[in-house]
């Protein structure tokens, strides 16, 4: 089963950022740039699909004058990110064996 390298793995990435703790969305989106080419009008609507799915949660922090808006993982994003990360061992998998010369049915 191959897993779309879109929008799964974006939304795997997010999550695997935050699931490290409480982050902001500026520090986030550098950390997820870190393996994927985004902006943060990509990030942005990623995040608030993710909170309306239940995902994630947030609340805001006073910060230099001004509110920092948090993201938090939620017990259903840490059941989703451990989805994603099935899939994807299972994706890399397969991927691998084809690239290294292995046969698909093993």
């Amino acid at each position: 089963m191959a897993i779309p390298l879109s929008g799964s793995l974006l939304d795997a990435c997010v999550l695997a950022v935050v699931r490290k703790g409480d982050v902001y969305g500026y520090r986030l989106t550098q950390e997820v740039r870190e393996a994927l080419e985004i902006s943060e009008s990509t990030l942005y609507p990623v995040l608030r699909r993710l909170q309306k799915e239940g995902c994630l949660c947030t609340y805001d922090e006073p910060y230099q004058g001004r509110n920092r808006r948090y993201y938090q993982i939620t017990e259903l994003g840490h059941a989703k990110y451990d989805a994603f990360l099935e899939e994807w061992t299972m994706y890399k998998d397969k991927v691998d064996r084809v690239l290294m010369g292995g046969n698909n049915n093993e």
